[in-house]
């Protein structure tokens, strides 16, 4: 592939301290780029290649990188799932395909971007920020970030990834059971399991399919499709019963809501 020249100047270090960096990327000429225009930055060693999230997660655990070139897009888990699994993220740069549209999530949220193609003067632009951002210790607001993109796309969401131990799963919406609050947390049941994920209650009211999600309390969100049936609580209340048997409490308007989505 023949790679643009450029002739931006290369941020200097105020001292000469080497950080370390992962390119992640499912598609090699995309790599082979960041790899080259990296040639100009001699503090940055590139500590390994990854083709999809499962290895990339697996080579920040095991590396710590100081820095990581991150594609938006990819198959099986997106560059975003990924962070949303990673307890200490580094400094991302990302590369995308995405709109002007998109782009505002990583623009109010201070990650530089490269938006594909890019060239060497880009780069070195965006390697002016990362550069201040590894010489002060500082690292990418992720959890903004997420929360930003959240926002700015509506569809439905079609999965969820999580982290068991060391090692991440895609879990289909359809497979979810009910979600519960916890705390500044959520606790997702699905197929028999339980994971706790760094998202609110409101984020999956709002990104879940309303036709087959039910919020029925400000605790519990169900999935019609497993709700065995509904049982009277006390005088004035009721219970969803779950298909594995999890008896989950029911607030007077989500009765209303439950009722209007199963139609009786």
């Amino acid at each position: 592939m023949k790679l643009p020249s450029a002739s931006l100047k290369v941020p200097k270090m105020k001292e000469q301290s080497t950080f370390t960096a992962l390119i992640i990327d499912d598609e090699p000429p995309a790599r082979a780029v960041v790899r080259s225009f990296l040639g100009q930055h001699p503090f940055i060693k590139v500590a390994g290649e990854c083709s999809n999230g499962f290895e990339a997660l697996k080579a920040i655990q095991e590396q710590k990188p100081d820095l990581i070139f991150l594609d938006v897009q990819m198959p099986k888990v997106s560059g975003l799932e990924l962070l949303e699994v990673i307890d200490e993220p580094p400094v991302v740069v990302f590369s995308t395909a995405y709109d002007q549209y998109a782009l505002k999530a990583f623009e109010m949220s201070a990650v530089d971007y490269l938006l594909k193609p890019y060239s060497q003067v880009r780069f070195n632009q965006a390697m002016e920020k990362v550069m201040t951002q590894l010489q002060k210790g500082e690292k990418t607001d992720t959890k903004k970030l997420i929360q930003t993109h959240s926002e700015e796309n509506q569809s439905n969401l079609e999965r969820v990834v999580v982290k068991t131990g060391t090692k991440m799963h895609v879990i289909p919406a359809g497979k979810i059971c009910f979600i519960e609050a916890s705390e500044d947390y959520v606790m997702i049941y699905a197929e028999g399991s339980r994971h706790l994920k760094a998202q609110t209650m409101r984020f999956y009211e709002t990104h879940l399919d309303n036709n087959q999600f039910v919020r029925i309390h400000r605790s519990y969100i169900v999935n019609v499709n497993f709700v065995e049936r509904m049982e009277p609580y006390d005088k004035d209340t009721y219970v969803a019963v779950m298909n594995e048997g999890q008896r989950l409490k029911i607030s007077r308007t989500g009765y209303r809501k439950l009722k209007e989505t199963l139609n009786f």
